[in-house]
């Protein structure tokens, strides 16, 4: 075969007029035979991913990933790989730095309680909160007397907050525990007006309740959180020192912003198809409301302690 202009190899090589292999789409200087299953375009080993059927180019699992719905808790929490309960840490770490802090004020371990100037600011007695002295009312949930009932309350928010903390979500977590101090402080300010009360044991407590309402929630038996919250109970009737009214204020109020944040949603969603970011506002709003209504309490019994006890 002769072209025009003599003998010779066509225009523009010897490859000229036959089909180019594709190229990689992100790489141009990389010819390839493979294409992604999603979009069809051709793409390269290193810019390919195994997917459920095939591979898929880097783009469209980016975007798969970006389209996938969240997964969450029965609470609407965002359910994460390698879960940190972050907030139990936190509460834990407050607790004893704050511990430490009176044992060096009283230089001592065993009686942390005596010659702290911050125990002595903190712990709740209802009197001195009819004062003024509002901040005892969440800051002696925070104090503890001497290193036992540290650890024993500390292990014991290790053991329930986690699990709580996961399924609530870490900021409902720390409303639901807030929740339960204030109930606890305002147990004893109706019922201990004269005791001089510390511990975090009443945010506990109302952990204890969360973890019943959540089984509840998911359709599991709560039978041994049960168990375990009324052997607690027992032994803070038995035991001469502790604040059985402080514990029981501490689980209804946890129970009750529970209550609120795992089914009150549902309650009124039913049938409306409200959207999950109403739904979770619903159930901030339940536990917001358990609060005041703690505040409620206290408020009242302050007043009623203001014409009973001459303040200073």
């Amino acid at each position: 075969m002769s072209y025009p202009g003599g003998f010779g190899p066509p225009p523009g090589g010897p490859n000229a007029g036959q089909p180019q292999p594709p190229v990689c789409y992100r790489h141009g200087d990389r010819p390839t035979g493979l294409s992604c299953n999603r979009c069809g375009r051709p793409a390269c080993p290193e810019c390919l991913r195994e997917a459920a059927v095939g591979y898929q180019c880097v783009d469209c699992v980016r975007a798969g990933q970006q389209s996938q719905r969240p997964v969450r808790t029965a609470a609407g929490a965002r359910v994460h790989a390698g879960f940190t309960p972050y907030v139990t840490y936190a509460l834990i770490a407050v607790n004893v730095v704050v511990f430490a802090v009176t044992a060096i004020q009283a230089q001592s371990v065993w009686e942390n309680d005596r010659g702290s100037s911050l125990f002595n600011s903190w712990a709740l007695y209802p009197p001195a909160v009819a004062n003024g002295d509002y901040v005892r009312l969440i800051g002696s949930g925070f104090l503890h007397f001497g290193p036992v009932h540290l650890l024993v309350n500390m292990f014991a928010l290790w053991i329930v907050g986690r699990d709580v903390e996961l399924v609530l979500g870490r900021w409902r977590y720390l409303g639901v525990y807030v929740v339960s101090i204030l109930g606890a402080s305002a147990a004893v300010m109706v019922l201990q007006t004269n005791a001089v009360t510390a511990g975090a044991s009443g945010g506990i407590f109302g952990l204890f309740g969360a973890l019943a309402i959540i089984l509840v929630r998911l359709r599991q038996s709560p039978g041994p959180v049960l168990v375990v919250i009324a052997i607690n109970v027992i032994i803070s009737v038995s035991l001469p020192g502790i604040s059985i009214w402080g514990h029981l204020g501490g689980l209804v109020a946890g129970t009750l912003a529970s209550v609120g944040a795992l089914f009150v949603p549902v309650w009124l969603a039913h049938g409306r198809g409200l959207s999950g970011s109403v739904t979770r506002a619903i159930g901030w709003g339940s536990i917001v409301a358990i609060g005041v209504l703690c505040a409620v309490v206290i408020a009242v019994r302050i007043e009623q302690l203001r014409t009973q006890v001459p303040l200073v």
